[in-house]
């Protein structure tokens, strides 16, 4: 497993960005796929977006795409996502997450929750009307 830090969340209005970090360290950080999830008051948590370690495959959830974007630099051990034009709905907790090391499956990426095994402790991110 790998340790994960993540930064950057606040409050902003609608329309506004933020831009959330994640700093990873531990166990071959740079060669496991990583995704950010969210958890809003009273629901699941969903997926936003996930990247493979060669940043060769991403997904997007259909409610973040052309307004987020993530990406990683492996010489640095951080992933990111940019959030451009907010919404009250994009309010959550937002996770930052590893899964293991796939090594040769440079462009492999799962969106399901079970196929990560490390996990930050979560930003706050409010978006006000």
């Amino acid at each position: 497993q790998v340790q994960l830090v993540e930064s950057g969340g606040g409050l902003v209005q609608a329309g506004g960005s933020l831009r959330l970090s994640c700093a990873a360290s531990g166990r071959s950080p740079s060669i496991r796929t990583m995704g950010w999830f969210r958890q809003a008051p009273g629901k699941e948590r969903e997926v936003v977006a996930v990247i493979s370690w060669s940043g060769g495959t991403i997904y997007y959830a259909d409610s973040v795409k052309g307004r987020f974007t993530i990406s990683r630099d492996n010489a640095k051990n951080t992933v990111s996502l940019q959030m451009n034009s907010l919404k009250p709905e994009d309010t959550a907790v937002y996770y930052c997450a590893a899964g293991p090391p796939t090594y040769d499956r440079r462009n492999y990426a799962s969106t399901a929750e079970s196929t990560y095994d490390s996990w930050g402790q979560g930003t706050q991110v409010t978006v006000s009307s």
